[in-house]
C-alpha cells in the first residue's frame, strides 16, 4: 500500500475547497508566483499529474509528453504555452478536470508497491517519491492561491511528507547549484500542525534549524524567504542551506526575496 497517495488526495481536496469558492474573474488574476494565474497553476498541476500517472499506466504516453516538452523548450516556448495548448479548459471546467483526475489517480496509486520504479524526465524514481512530488507541487503552487485570497491553508500531518522531502534534498540543494555538499546536514527540529515534534539529523557544527514545519516547508518549496518565516537558523551550513533550499527537480531556482511572497490582507 502507498499511504502517500492518500495524503496527495487530501492535498487536492484542500486546494479544491479553496478553488470551489474562487470568483470567476479571479481565475485570470496574477499571483505572486511568476505572475501565474489560477488557470496557469491548475493547468500546470493537471499536465504533470497526467504525466506522472502515465509512468504507471501508459509509459509510451509519458515519453510522448516529455518529447513534446523538450521540443517546446528547444523552440524557446515557455512551459505555460505548451500546457495551455494541451489543457485548454479554464475556470470551473478546469477545476473539475484537475480534481477528478487527481483523485482517481490517488485512489489507484494507493494499491501500488511504494518501491515500484517509475520513469520520469530524469532518473527513474520510486512510486512513493513520485506521488510525494505530486503532493509537494500541489502544496507549493497552492500556496500562491491561498496567498492571493488572503487565507491560511488547513494543514495536517500530511505536511510531514513535504518536510521529509525537504530534508532529503539537502544535498540536492547544493549540487543543483554546482556546490560541494557539506559532509553533515544541520539538525532540524520542527513543530507539526498539531504540535508534533519532528526531528531530523544530529546536533553538530553544521548548525540547527528550528521552528514550525509550515515555515520549513515554505522555505524548501521556495514559497517564502526564510526571513518571512518563524524559523530560527544557526550555523554557517544551516544558514547557507536555508538561503537556497530547493526540494524540487529541474534547474536551480532563486528563492523569493524577503517580503516578495506573503498572504494578501483580506478587506
Amino acid at each position: 500500500m502507498l499511504p502517500q497517495a492518500g495524503d496527495f488526495a487530501q492535498e487536492v481536496r484542500v486546494l479544491s475547497g479553496l478553488l470551489d469558492t474562487w470568483p470567476t474573474d479571479q481565475w485570470v488574476c496574477a499571483t505572486q508566483f511568476k505572475q501565474w494565474s489560477a488557470n496557469d497553476i491548475v493547468r500546470h498541476l493537471h499536465f504533470w499529474n497526467e504525466a506522472a500517472d502515465w509512468s504507471v499506466s501508459d509509459p509510451q504516453a509519458l515519453q510522448a509528453r516529455l518529447a513534446q516538452f523538450r521540443a517546446a523548450s528547444q523552440r524557446g516556448e515557455g512551459m505555460r504555452v505548451l500546457e495551455s495548448q494541451l489543457v485548454q479548459a479554464s475556470g470551473a471546467a478546469l477545476l473539475a478536470l484537475w480534481r477528478d483526475f487527481a483523485l482517481d489517480m490517488a485512489e489507484r496509486w494507493q494499491a501500488l508497491d511504494p518501491r515500484q520504479r517509475v520513469e520520469w524526465a530524469g532518473p527513474s524514481m520510486s512510486a512513493r517519491s513520485s506521488i510525494t512530488a505530486r503532493q509537494m507541487e500541489t502544496w507549493a503552487h497552492g500556496q500562491a492561491l491561498f496567498d492571493l485570497q488572503g487565507r491560511d491553508r488547513p494543514e495536517s500531518a500530511r505536511l510531514l511528507n513535504i518536510v521529509v522531502l525537504g530534508v532529503n534534498t539537502f544535498g540536492w540543494s547544493h549540487s543543483v547549484r554546482g556546490q560541494a555538499v557539506p559532509p553533515a546536514m544541520p539538525r532540524v527540529e520542527l513543530t507539526g500542525p498539531a504540535g508534533e515534534d519532528w526531528h531530523f539529523g544530529e546536533s553538530g557544527p553544521a548548525g540547527l534549524v528550528q521552528g514550525s514545519a509550515l515555515g520549513f516547508a515554505q522555505v524548501v518549496t521556495q514559497t517564502r524567504h526564510v526571513q518571512d518565516t518563524d524559523l530560527r537558523v544557526s550555523g554557517d551550513v544551516a544558514r547557507h542551506w536555508m538561503a537556497h533550499a530547493q526540494c524540487f527537480a529541474g534547474r536551480a531556482q532563486m528563492p523569493p526575496a524577503p517580503g516578495q511572497r506573503s498572504r494578501a490582507k483580506r478587506g
